[in-house]
Formats: structure tokens, sequence, C-alpha cells
């Protein structure tokens, strides 16, 4: 879906109409008019009070054009799953499993290891596979990334 078709049944699913819209968000009824015809999009200032007005991260809003994924331990990210920040905004680099009230959950790469080893293993994928896999994958993420010097 584009970002005109969610807004719009983002819209009408709250029974909003569009002067509605336009007063909750500060703009006018001509813009939020555009935005469901295609014409132009939201700037970013109204996209974050449109994420915080209908509970969807801007990537949603915007038509979900990146697969977002947590920078802490990899796993796709979707709207339930986001984590947020303190103010209730969304934080589109987490989930809130390794990012919750402002604070990192995992203080260390081997906190995190020894977590998704011991949660993550089964009969077909034993801990020491678990591990070796998140070992050379963790470390290519935002979080994990060490400065190159």
């Amino acid at each position: 879906m584009d970002t005109k078709e969610i807004l719009l049944e983002l819209r009408t699913k709250r029974g909003l109409s569009q002067e509605q819209l336009a007063e909750q968000v500060h703009v006018t009824r001509q813009a939020v008019s555009r935005w469901e015809t295609g014409e132009t999009v939201p700037n970013t200032e109204t996209l974050k009070l449109l994420s915080r007005l209908f509970d969807v991260s801007i990537n949603t809003l915007l038509g979900s054009p990146r697969q977002l994924i947590c920078q802490c331990c990899g796993m796709p990210l979707e709207d339930p799953n986001i984590s947020r920040e303190p103010d209730g905004t969304f934080n589109e680099e987490y989930c809130k499993w390794c990012y919750a009230d402002g604070k990192f959950v995992y203080t260390s790469l081997d906190e995190l290891l020894n977590f998704l080893e011991s949660h993550m293993s089964n009969e077909a994928w034993p801990p020491e596979q678990v591990r070796a896999y998140f070992e050379a994958q963790l470390p290519k993420l935002n979080h994990w990334k060490q400065p190159e010097t």
C-alpha cells in the first residue's frame, strides 16, 4: 500500500474527517486531501505527529519501504514489537525486547549470545550452532559494530 492509501485507511478507521485530522496534526484540510490523493506526502514533523496519533511507525505510514530489523538482535521489526522511547515515540532501530524504557536490556554481546543460545537452541539447532551463527551475524548490526580505527 502507498502512503495515500494508508493515511486514508487510518483516518477512516478512526472515524475522522479530513478536517478533524488536519486539526490534530496542525495542517489544512487541503493538505490532508493532497496526501490522500498522492499529490504530496507529509513532512517529517507531520509524520511524527501522525505516527503518534495512529500508533504506527513512520515506516508503516510510508508503506513499509524498508524491512526493519533490530540493530541489536536482528529480529524483523513490525509495529507491535518496535521499541519505544520513554515519551512513547517509536524507536525504529530496536525491538522492544532489546531496548525498553530508554535503556538497552543487554549490556554486552556475550549476555545477548547467552540468552539466544539458551532460548533458540533445539534438537535441529544445537546450542553451539546457535552461538556460532549469532557470533557471526550480530557484530554486523549497528549496536554491536566496532568503530573503525
